[in-house]
């Protein structure tokens, strides 16, 4: 069995699609289809069964991915990784994030990479957006305040902000007159969508419930900040966004009744992607700087 059969069968396996693993290999589809018949005729078994819509993994396929997959993985990380240190890396890189992570945390840190000689594309998108986009190969990398689920995609933990409730010092006030959470139902509330993650999070938390939706929502929690500092009203938000307002006090903290909780942040990429050098670098550069 050679590395490239191996290869081909874990991208399969895992994308349920020979062209698909095909693509993000840079082989053909009849390439792709020999790679595994060979597979086949050297186990004796069949690996998957063909239909309409892509492939399903038998048995023994999900026996020999079990075996194979991760240690295939780290093996090729590895390589990429030891590749990068050993020559000059050029080429580009495509990061993505959430506006407000990338323009806030991810940005100001990029030195590392250009100075390597990367030439980076940063694009913009929430949480669906940005796995969609490691998956069909749109980008290499992209930081995420969830943790993926999906068997194709890898991740690093970044670290953990505090979420915060904050307002502006005349709404916060008005607040404090009440019981909380009379306090907080009688004053609008800004929210990243009508989901309100970061809040959900923080009320769930601290057991206490909103009964109106939104006065305000945008997709960038920068917008809110300035909503915020505005005196529109009240929201949730991780710590790093409002460190400077606070420590001026255009912005204060709501006391929460329960506690604070935290929110993860991931570095994520299809694990495919870790084949090129470049993007093995920009791994291992982005996590360094994001962690300092």
């Amino acid at each position: 069995m050679s590395l490239l059969q191996l290869r081909t069968f874990v991208e399969v396996y895992r994308r349920r699609s020979l062209s698909e693993a095909a693509r993000a290999i840079g082989i053909t589809q009849p390439a792709a289809s020999q790679h595994i018949a060979s597979l086949e005729a050297q186990l004796g078994r069949p690996l998957f069964d063909r239909h309409s819509r892509g492939v399903r993994p038998t048995a023994i396929a999900d026996d020999l991915a079990a075996s194979i997959g991760s240690s295939l993985d780290t093996a090729e990380s590895a390589l990429a990784s030891a590749r990068a240190r050993s020559s000059r890396i050029s080429g580009t890189v495509h990061i993505a994030a959430p506006s407000d992570l990338l323009g806030e945390m991810i940005t100001p840190r990029l030195a590392p990479l250009l100075e390597a000689g990367l030439d980076l594309r940063l694009h913009i998108g929430g949480r669906e957006a940005l796995y969609a986009m490691l998956l069909e190969d749109k980008v290499h990398l992209a930081v995420t305040a969830s943790q993926p689920e999906d068997p194709r995609l890898a991740f690093h933990a970044l670290g953990e902000e505090h979420l915060r409730a904050v307002a502006s010092p005349a709404v916060a006030m008005r607040i404090a007159e009440l019981p909380l959470a009379d306090g907080l139902n009688r004053t609008a509330h800004l929210a990243y969508d009508l989901d309100r993650p970061l809040l959900r999070t923080w009320l769930h938390a601290n057991q206490l419930e909103l009964t109106s939706q939104p006065a305000l929502t945008a997709p960038d929690l920068r917008v809110l900040r300035s909503g915020l500092c505005a005196g529109l009203g009240w929201t949730v938000m991780p710590g790093y966004l409002t460190r400077s307002e606070r420590a001026a006090c255009t912005l204060i903290e709501i006391p929460a009744p329960v506690t604070v909780p935290r929110n993860a942040y991931y570095l994520v990429w299809a694990r495919s992607s870790l084949r090129h050098p470049r993007v093995a670098m920009a791994r291992d550069a982005l996590i360094a700087a994001l962690r300092t």
